[in-house]
């Protein structure tokens, strides 16, 4: 495993986007990971990799978060590193923007995110170097038009891995944030489905409006975000903690 501080991982929303990709890296590695989400499907294609266990589960439910952890300690042991990813994005003007909406989008980008790491530090050897990572968005730094709750969620992720690194500081486990900017994965492709309908452009153009925004005029690729992670992972990075790391091209 090189320089990894690491040996065990469980990663949420690991069946597709960067999940999977961070989730094959580590595998590679020799880390053994356990990936999460409510499609047994898509788990289970990522779970092919020897080192790769699947754990279907709901962030946004206590219980099903609890059970997740406790299975992951039954398999193949307690987590070093977890890696809270699932995530979702759903965009409307702030007046309609519904309660049903908001709630949605809190729950499964902040709940989520709190009830993962809150449940596996529970698990975690707090004598040994451990992770917390949140993969959260250049939208809890900044402000977008049309998804303010997401923006909010993403915000509130970024207060909550601050918190957990200073209560942690006196152990060998580290908090932080990685922080995408539009990234080419399966949740890209919703936000260009939604601008396409909603504003007549081709689909070229919607992609384009999107990477403009960077200003390397691209997305971000998903092997940067989990390059990014396994540098975090590195033994090298363990005073590295309360940090909002930003892949995003210089977007301000």
């Amino acid at each position: 495993m090189g320089d990894l501080a690491i040996q065990r991982a469980l990663i949420t929303g690991g069946g597709s986007g960067v999940g999977a990709v961070m989730a094959r890296m580590l595998a590679d590695a020799g880390v053994k990971v356990a990936v999460s989400g409510r499609r047994a499907d898509i788990l289970a294609e990522v779970a092919q990799h020897e080192n790769i266990t699947a754990i279907a589960a709901d962030v946004t439910d206590e219980t099903s978060v609890r059970d997740m952890f406790a299975t992951m300690v039954d398999t193949i042991g307690a987590p070093d590193l977890v890696i809270a990813n699932a995530g979702m994005a759903e965009s409307a003007p702030v007046g309609k923007t519904s309660v049903d909406l908001w709630k949605r989008t809190i729950d499964v980008n902040l709940t989520g995110t709190f009830l993962t790491f809150r449940e596996g530090l529970a698990v975690m050897d707090k004598a040994k170097p451990g992770r917390l990572i949140s993969i959260a968005s250049t939208a809890g730094l900044k402000g977008y038009a049309y998804v303010t709750a997401y923006c909010a969620a993403k915000h509130g992720v970024v207060g909550l891995i601050k918190g957990m690194a200073v209560e942690l500081a006196n152990s060998p486990i580290t908090v932080n944030a990685v922080c995408p900017g539009f990234m080419e994965t399966p949740m890209l492709e919703k936000s260009v489905e939604n601008i396409v309908a909603k504003t007549g452009m081709s689909r070229d153009q919607a992609r384009a409006s999107l990477a403009k925004i960077n200003p390397q005029n691209r997305f971000i690729q998903p092997d940067e975000v989990a390059n990014t992670v396994m540098w975090l992972c590195s033994s090298n990075a363990g005073s590295i903690t309360g940090q909002t790391i930003s892949v995003s091209g210089g977007e301000a």
